[in-house]
């Protein structure tokens, strides 16, 4: 029997963060895919168990948890081997600064209820729908990049993967997709090349994930 349920949706980046951090703590769980475009997160039936309406959300031990860092903050405090989050003060407020400069600041601008209000409501084209998408990554990213460099290892914080990490690796799925250039950033990428080797981030890899009907 699976430990946990995750409600998720295989191309969402706050859902493959969350595979990840599952994989690496060893967690077993079942998928139950959300259609995002077809609002399947808007039905009354997963509003009743998640009010916000949002992917991913993680059932594990009585609890219904949802947004992606919390989740990952609940495994790291639950499954404490291996760390994602380090101990000290200060190395913590760091991995924790870069995993938000990627999901607070980044990702929220490109997020898909963002994308389709631009395009339906405000009447943009799909070409300048790409545009902003691709704007927002290429702002946040040299800022990640410079942060990151001094401290960084085989990963974006020494040499083992941390809750940064996690967030890194769907932002520059992301970033490829929408054809964002990443010469600029040889730590990300660096660090993204290094954590798709371990099994746990390419299993959590949408390619790998069932595409909801």
């Amino acid at each position: 029997m699976p430990q946990a349920i995750l409600h998720d949706y295989y191309r969402s980046s706050a859902s493959y963060r969350v595979r990840i951090a599952l994989n690496i703590k060893g967690v077993e769980y079942e998928r139950r895919p959300v259609n995002l475009l077809e609002g399947q997160q808007q039905s009354d039936e997963y509003r009743a168990l998640n009010p916000q309406g949002f992917v991913p959300m993680l059932e594990i031990d009585g609890h219904r948890l949802v947004q992606s860092l919390a989740i990952i903050n609940y495994l790291d405090l639950r499954f404490p081997t291996p760390p994602l989050i380090p101990t000290p003060a200060a190395e913590r407020a760091h991995v924790v600064a870069m995993a938000m400069m990627v999901a607070c600041d980044i990702h929220p601008l490109n997020n898909l209820r963002v994308l389709k209000y631009l395009k339906n409501e405000l009447g943009h084209s799909q070409e300048e729908v790409d545009a902003w998408y691709a704007h927002w990554i290429s702002e946040g990213l040299p800022a990640l990049e410079t942060f990151a460099a001094p401290r960084a290892g085989t990963f974006l914080f020494g040499d083992a993967p941390t809750a940064a990490d996690v967030c890194l690796v769907p932002q520059l799925f992301n970033a490829r997709r929408f054809n964002v250039p990443l010469d600029g950033y040889p730590t990300l990428v660096r660090a993204d090349e290094n954590a798709n080797r371990l099994e746990a981030f390419a299993a959590a890899h949408p390619d790998r994930q069932e595409v909801p009907q």
